[in-house]
């Protein structure tokens, strides 16, 4: 999706591990209605079958991540960044690459996995395995449901972790635009001692909200329409602060 708005303020909205763009579409099309320009890329290997997704890797994911911002920085004055989960991840990474105005993370990748987890996906990997059962759909209301991959591929996994958590989970502290963090108390995929670290952390002004009703993807569950007013708030004040 990109939605040109003439706006001198864009919003780059970012999906995460297996999914595609229509998990954070919500968000997406608050800012616009909002009066934003908006891109929100469908990341390589995503959104089609997991097949393509087993040759990506983080750089790939963040290549995207990074054209996406200067695709709007080369028409908008100032670019604000928002992702779900390891697009939460890559929004903290563009931070620190990219001259944002503001980053907004749902449920993000933030810390790296115990030695004995990323172990146990080493030694899957080794064995020959390629694909472990879906983390998709970690949503409560049972009138929305997420359309991710039905595995989760470990190589690329790996890449997640090893490229992109690995070199940037102790330096949050050198990340200064203002972050605007929703955690679900209840999410079955990223812990959210994951939002904890990155907010205890971080170099910049925190604004934590907590989500009692939602699971991981929050962007389509029941808290999704406060996302989406906190988040077009949050640009606002960006905008008026520029």
């Amino acid at each position: 999706m990109s939605h040109m708005a003439g706006s001198s303020t864009g919003v780059l909205v970012l999906h995460g591990f297996t999914g595609n763009p229509s998990s954070v579409r919500p968000v997406a099309e608050a800012m616009a209605v909002a009066g934003y320009d908006v891109e929100m890329p469908r990341l390589p290997g995503h959104g089609t079958t997991i097949e393509d997704m087993m040759t990506t890797s983080w750089s790939d994911w963040f290549g995207a991540a990074l054209d996406g911002f200067d695709t709007l920085a080369s028409r908008c004055d100032q670019v604000v960044v928002a992702g779900l989960s390891m697009g939460g991840l890559l929004t903290l990474a563009v931070g620190g690459e990219r001259p944002a105005s503001g980053l907004i993370c749902v449920n993000p990748v933030a810390r790296m996995r115990s030695p004995e987890e990323t172990a146990m996906v080493e030694e899957l990997i080794e064995d020959g395995m390629t694909v472990l059962p879906g983390i998709g759909s970690d949503i409560a209301d049972p009138d929305a449901g997420e359309l991710a991959y039905e595995g989760t591929p470990l190589v690329p996994l790996r890449s997640m972790f090893f490229d992109g958590v690995k070199p940037r989970c102790e330096h949050w502290g050198q990340l200064t635009a203002p972050l605007l963090l929703f955690t679900s108390e209840h999410d079955h995929v990223v812990d959210p001692a994951d939002s904890t670290h990155l907010a205890s952390t971080y170099g910049g002004a925190v604004e934590h909200v907590w989500l009692e009703r939602s699971f991981h993807v929050a962007t389509q569950d029941f808290d999704r329409e406060l996302i989406c007013e906190r988040s077009v708030a949050f640009v606002v004040e960006r905008s008026a602060a520029s």
